[in-house]
């Protein structure tokens, strides 16, 4: 797949999910060994109006987006595969009025569980805001046999 169709892949997973689209996340790179996001600054997302820091919640869903959309860059076909788990530690928290960046890579895809990590950060990717690590599952290509047979129970 071409760089510039696995991008057209990812920015269209992410135009789907209203909650980041209201967020004003955006696809920043995209290619088969992971992606990046942005979330702009904005005082929708501040969690201390004293002090301008990010929301941890906001964070939360950057990372577990980026995560999941880092799937598409990994298969060869989109699945749907919703978060089975998803683990966050916090470094520090974000600087005031700065966007955050998050990069995730899927590192193992199994026949039912594709495994995830990434980081968020702003300036410098060395020094992370937060680590994630999640886990997601493969339900097959939407209106598949696979997908809807793991649907009933």
């Amino acid at each position: 797949m071409s760089q510039s169709s696995l991008f057209e892949r990812t920015q269209y997973f992410l135009s789907a999910l209203r909650h980041c689209q209201v967020l004003g996340m955006t696809v920043h790179s995209a290619e088969p060994s992971g992606l990046i996001l942005r979330l702009p600054y904005s005082q929708m997302i501040v969690g201390n109006p004293q002090t301008g820091v990010i929301h941890g919640g906001a964070i939360t869903t950057l990372m577990d987006t980026t995560c999941g959309i880092s799937t598409v860059c990994a298969l060869p076909e989109f699945e749907l595969c919703p978060t089975l788990d998803l683990r966050i530690d916090y470094m520090h928290p974000a600087q005031p009025h700065k966007d955050v960046l998050a990069f995730a890579e899927c590192y193992r895809v199994t026949p039912t569980v594709i495994f995830t990590r990434g980081y968020a950060y702003q300036d410098d990717p060395s020094q992370p805001i937060a680590h994630a690590v999640g886990t997601f599952m493969r339900m097959g290509k939407p209106g598949s046999t696979v997908s809807s047979l793991k649907g009933r129970s």
